[in-house]
């Protein structure tokens, strides 16, 4: 039996859409729908039902799932403990939001590039909802983000929050600013409706400043040239800050306001593919995991 055959049948069951599949395995349609009709005949029983709207699993076909992730984690098993490391070049698609990008995903890659020498790097750094959207259709082997995934077979796991500072000229560094001095200054935070926007405005709610006006960006290395500049203070994630200031003109503030930290969360698929992706994947979750618990 073909595994490539099985594990496409997994991907179309799993993301319930031929096409997702597809895109998940960087094939083709028909090149899927061919793998699944060459599993059905060798099994000698239809998997899909295809006189609904789209399809479903038949009743044979949700059995065979079972079978199949059980088969692919199998081989997923035998290939680690008698397969020979590095056979083969893969790509492992990851995403992240920009403030993952400023703190631990470059040392991550670099990490996973040394521990495994030919893997290649599909990198998107988007918004949390386009992260959640592109994992959900299986455009992304593991992506991190500040809300968790929806999605059967999707694995989310919390991760220590980032805390996160104001951040401004360094000449506002000399003391600790009161919340009345902190509301003077012009505020800069994330790109709108992003978690550290809608934290700050609750924070800045919680204490009678509703109606503060706050300056949205879309990149860290704005919000960093513009606090660099003088136009205002910036929230920034503690560790982007502390790595931007020692190449910018900026501080890490000390204030009488603090803020909530940005929850983190990695979302991956429960479902076996190739040894190395799957090693790639445990490998990214464990140093995000260590990364976080030293800061």
């Amino acid at each position: 039996m073909n595994l490539r055959f099985v594990e496409a049948f997994v991907w179309v069951a799993r993301l319930n859409c031929i096409t997702r599949a597809a895109e998940k395995l960087c094939l083709s349609q028909s090149a899927v729908s061919n793998r699944i009709a060459a599993l059905e005949q060798e099994l000698g029983t239809l998997l899909l039902d295809r006189r609904h709207q789209g399809f479903r699993l038949t009743a044979a076909g949700t059995r065979f799932l079972n079978y199949a992730d059980r088969l692919l984690e199998l081989h997923f098993e035998l290939r680690s403990e008698l397969g020979t490391p590095g056979q083969q070049p893969f790509s492992l698609r990851v995403g992240g939001i920009e403030t993952v990008l400023h703190t631990w995903l470059i040392p991550m890659l670099n990490q996973l590039k040394r521990d495994m020498p030919k893997i290649e790097f599909d990198l998107t750094v988007e918004m949390t909802p386009a992260l959640n959207e592109q994992i959900r259709r299986g455009g992304l082997d593991l992506s991190f983000s500040a809300i968790p995934a929806t999605g059967d077979g999707i694995i989310n796991e919390a991760l220590p929050p980032l805390e996160m500072v104001f951040a401004g000229p360094v000449n506002l560094a000399k003391r600790r600013l009161t919340i009345d001095e902190l509301l003077k200054l012009e505020i800069m935070t994330f790109q709108r409706g992003s978690q550290p926007h809608i934290a700050l405005l609750e924070k800045l709610r919680t204490i009678g400043a509703g109606d503060k006006r706050v300056h949205t960006l879309t990149s860290i290395s704005a919000l960093t040239r513009l606090a660099e500049s003088g136009l205002g203070v910036a929230t920034l994630p503690l560790a982007a800050a502390k790595t931007l200031s020692s190449t910018n003109k900026i501080a890490i503030l000390r204030c009488e306001l603090k803020l909530a930290a940005l929850p983190m969360y990695a979302s991956y698929w429960d479902t076996p593919s190739f040894t190395h992706l799957k090693q790639a994947v445990d490998e990214a979750l464990k140093f995000a995991r260590n990364y976080n618990a030293a800061e």
